[in-house]
């Protein structure tokens, strides 16, 4: 098989993984819209996955050559603005005139200071080594994302709040863009889906070793442990007042005694007319 089908083959299933992706908040926004609120969501990953996609266009215009990047950037540049006008919608005032401003500095802004500055300060090749580095950093970062779910994984020794299915889609996907860049032989799309590829296998291992372990609902989480401590320190430094709490919670178990058995005899009571009830249908 040729080398240019192999690259197009990874393309197209890079394109249908990342376009699953670009699909999996829609049940987020399908809430948004029948409650009509975003009910404390952050505007910030879509403003960043919109980034991310305009810049990966830029890139493959400037490559040329890569016109499966340009296909599923597109696509994420329609469904992200979608995402944010909904989110826009229905966000309190505040929150919508700082996410108008966020759109505007980073997404009109900086993409903006980016053309500019790459048509002005290189040429030719300069310019593919300079954007596609911008493009390694920004998604090495966006991809870097999962880290406070790893972290809060490890803490509470629960998959909980680890989402598998989109977890595993986006490690397919970096698998498949990974694979195209190496058969490209472009390091630009290579190097952000190895990234990708290791937070997905860890994610993966994660959920392995975790997924029998049952949520954490009642239990406290490490981060409270400081609370439990001074309360501890303060009963310690306290007898006295642990000694009349002790002793209140005697009285109360006294006086709730007479009223604790007046309620048996009346569940027994009650019991005694279903059964009877029972034997009554029975025969």
């Amino acid at each position: 098989m040729h080398q240019s089908h192999i690259v197009f083959i990874f393309g197209i299933l890079g394109n249908i993984a990342s376009f699953v992706c670009f699909l999996a908040p829609l049940p987020t926004f399908y809430r948004v819209c029948k409650k009509k609120s975003t009910e404390g969501f952050q505007a910030i990953p879509y403003v960043a996955a919109l980034f991310s996609a305009m810049l990966w266009i830029f890139y493959a215009y400037v490559k040329t050559g890569a016109i499966l990047l340009i296909t599923i950037n597109a696509f994420g540049c329609m469904i992200e603005t979608i995402y944010l006008a909904i989110f826009i919608t229905y966000c309190p005032k505040k929150l919508r005139m700082s996410t108008l401003r966020m759109i505007f500095l980073v997404n009109f802004g900086g993409c903006c200071a980016i053309v500019l500055l790459i048509h002005l300060l290189a040429k030719g090749d300069g310019r593919i080594k300079i954007l596609g580095w911008i493009c390694v950093v920004f998604s090495t970062s966006v991809f870097a994302a999962p880290l406070s779910i790893i972290k809060v994984v490890i803490r509470t020794k629960s998959v909980e709040f680890l989402p598998f299915p989109l977890s595993l889609l986006l490690t397919i996907s970096a698998v498949m863009w990974l694979l195209y860049g190496v058969t490209l032989k472009d390091i630009y799309i290579s190097l952000p889906n190895i990234v990708g590829l290791t937070f997905g296998t860890i994610q993966m291992i994660l959920y392995a070793l975790y997924r029998k372990n049952k949520p954490v609902k009642d239990q406290k989480l490490p981060e409270h442990e400081g609370d439990i401590n001074n309360e501890e320190k303060q009963e310690e430094m306290n007898p006295q007042n642990r000694d009349i709490e002790i002793g209140v919670k005697k009285e109360e178990k006294q006086e709730e005694k007479p009223n604790i058995e007046q309620d048996e005899t009346e569940l027994n009571n009650n019991k005694n007319n279903d059964t009877g009830e029972r034997v009554n249908c029975e025969v």
